[in-house]
């Protein structure tokens, strides 16, 4: 193993620009024992070690069934298109390999055909969709939306064309046999490596337990980069969740059924618009978008109770009505097993007093979700491990807290596993400096946006833009973003404007871009060289106290007797704080500034806790300070 990663071994000899690290070596080498010894690793790699290339090698000489496991659909086409297919030309590795994402990537042959039968009441731009549709599916190898140029990855006319596990006919689907589905997992099952992404793999496992027909084969290895994402949607996945996206799909098809198939009976049509309008009225009860709550004290409300009745009763019309008609449409056999699998959800959602799990609900705009979602998920995570012979090796560029692995083994019930932290091998000492500027506003102070963006701004023009400006709230991000635009000629480009993909060409191709953003950029986000050389991060990334899946998670903590603030909130914070750290050295040539506008960070005892976690980097308090550093010239 250690021949391969060595100055003239095979990846120095086929990759161009490789060079040997020795922080990858010994990762590469505990994980070759790990894989020949059927072990658990747990690994954090930091940025610049290498870990793709330090899996992959030893996966690829075992000669094992290999699962690879990635936090979402961008890395997982990263890592199955560029670094898979780079690694197995310079070992010589002549095995198959496979990716397979969840149905809903895939277009639905016989829904397509349903739909373009149905017609119905499509606007023009998605019957424009619809026709760009038909052509491509003649002519796709896959059926991979995301390979799909003529239509927008946001169109509504996708969740109509393709299928979930929820409205898959499976077997019975006259077009079974073409389904891209199951050529798809088909190549899986035939590959010895094949990429997922862990929504998928997470999905496949509650379908397994349920009794289905799996998507994903069982395998010798299991390896899960960006592993610090497995608790979070492991709890999605192993609790229960009702939305009104759902229901509103169970009405289309039930619609679709009706005027193409069952066309005699009217009721379907009557019973289908009933549940729609249910659950658009239940959306509307629940005041405005972008809250998340405790259902625990939604259900304490006799209105909203009094809705929840009339959308159980609507679903009871649905599937007595499709009861009647059964055997006459595959589509509507299918509606019928989901009219009763959201019933059962339903009832279950209503049952609040069940121990262990948290209640909660979330709306949009337009849509709801309905949820509980188990306190933890260590011991359900553990019985699969048990139940599968295989080594498990999990990965990230962040796990440890304060240079311990505790709270992610125990959040994911691997505590048994070896672990190991790499230090990333660039030289934060001259690559970055850390500010935590004097005189911050105090957080949540009305007016706070507006002092903290001029306090900023010199540093921002200092820097020619070409600066990612990290928030923890959308309020924040959008009051920020605002002064950015009134008080700077800088294009200052916004999260939600457009899609993620179209933001970070933007912000490339401009070369002097301001990016406000929250979530969705603090991770996954790859900008090297001098694209980006400032990261600003408004506060220490605290979930809100009133989370309701937080405020269960502290409580349950209480009660087996731990500090909720010490055990949950603070090291789930390091974490997220650590990912949005890491988008700025993605490179040894790489050089930039770091300020944390957050005054616990030197006022509070838990300030130390996080400032170990992060890279050794010098520090200072004045932005004086840090705009001479973006002035000074690298020495070369």
């Amino acid at each position: 193993m250690a021949d391969d990663f060595a100055v003239d071994g095979a990846l120095a000899q086929a990759i161009a620009g490789f060079k040997p690290r020795e922080a990858q070596r010994e990762m590469a080498q505990a994980v070759s024992e790990a894989v020949k010894g059927l072990g658990e690793l747990v690994v954090e790699a930091g940025t610049g070690t290498g870990k793709t290339y330090a899996y992959l090698a030893p996966a690829l000489r075992a000669g094992k069934k290999v699962i690879v496991s990635t936090g979402s659909k961008a890395l997982q086409d990263q890592l199955y298109s560029r670094d898979l297919p780079t690694i197995a030309k310079a070992l010589k590795f002549t095995g198959k390999t496979a990716l397979l994402k969840g149905r809903s990537n895939y277009l639905c042959l016989e829904r397509l055909e349903q739909q373009s039968m149905a017609g119905g009441d499509l606007t023009i731009q998605a019957l424009t969709d619809l026709v760009t549709l038909r052509g491509w599916s003649s002519q796709t190898a896959d059926g991979d939306i995301s390979s799909c140029g003529g239509v927008t990855e946001d169109s509504p006319i996708w969740p109509l064309v393709t299928s979930t596990n929820d409205n898959c006919l499976g077997s019975d689907c006259p077009l079974y046999k073409e389904c891209f589905v199951v050529k798809a997992r088909k190549r899986a099952m035939d590959a010895d490596v094949v990429v997922v992404n862990h929504h998928l793999f997470l999905a496949d496992l509650v379908v397994k337990e349920s009794g289905f027909a799996e998507l994903i084969p069982e395998a010798d290895v299991m390896i899960f980069d960006e592993a610090h994402q497995l608790p979070d949607i492991a709890s999605q996945y192993f609790g229960q969740q009702l939305s009104s996206r759902q229901l509103l799909d169970l009405a289309k098809d039930i619609i679709i059924a009706y005027r193409t198939e069952v066309r005699d009976v009217q009721q379907l049509q009557k019973s289908a618009d009933r549940l729609a309008q249910c659950a658009q009225d239940f959306r509307l009860s629940l005041g405005d978008p972008g809250y998340r709550g405790n259902l625990r004290d939604l259900l304490s409300d006799n209105n909203i109770m009094r809705m929840f009745t009339l959308l159980d009763d609507a679903l009871e019309l649905c599937y007595d009505v499709i009861k009647m008609s059964l055997g006459r449409s595959a589509l509507l056999d299918a509606a019928f097993e989901r009219a009763a699998l959201y019933r059962t959800r339903l009832k279950r959602l209503r049952a609040i007093s069940e121990p262990g799990f948290s209640y909660w609900y979330e709306c949009t705009s337009r849509h709801f979700t309905l949820a509980l979602t188990p306190l933890s998920v260590a011991e359900r995570f553990r019985e699969v491990m048990d139940n599968r012979k295989a080594a498990w090796i999990f990965t990230s560029a962040t796990l440890a807290v304060d240079e311990k692995m505790d709270h992610f083994a125990d959040r994911l019930g691997v505590n048994q596993a070896k672990s190991l932290i790499l230090n990333s091998p660039f030289d934060f000492s001259q690559q970055a400096l850390l500010c935590v500027p004097r005189h911050l506003p105090e957080p949540n102070r009305p007016g706070g946006a507006r002092q903290l963006a001029q306090m900023m701004k010199p540093l921002i023009d200092a820097n020619k833009g070409r600066c990612f400006f990290l928030c923890t709230s959308h309020l924040m991000m959008r009051e920020l973003a605002a002064e950015f635009r009134a008080s700077m000629t800088l294009p200052v480009l916004v999260q939600g404007e457009t899609s993620k993909g179209q933001l970070l060409k933007q912000f490339i191709e401009k070369g002097n871009a301001l990016l406000v953003a929250t979530s969705s950029f603090w991770e996954g986000v790859d900008v090297r060289g001098d694209a980006l050389s400032l990261v600003i991060i408004d506060k220490l990334p605290f979930t809100s106290p009133e989370d309701p899946l937080l405020k269960a998670r502290m409580e349950d903590c209480r009660i087996r007797g731990g500090d909720p603030f010490a055990d949950v909130q603070l090291p789930d914070a390091v974490i997220t704080l650590k990912q949005g750290v890491g988008r700025l050295i993605r490179d040894t040539e790489d050089r930039g500034v770091l300020v944390i506008c957050d005054q616990r960070l030197v006022s509070r005892p838990y300030g130390a806790l996080f400032l170990n976690s992060l890279p050794p980097t010098p520090r200072t308090r004045d932005i004086g300070r840090a705009i001479a550093f973006i002035r000074q010239q690298p020495t070369a």
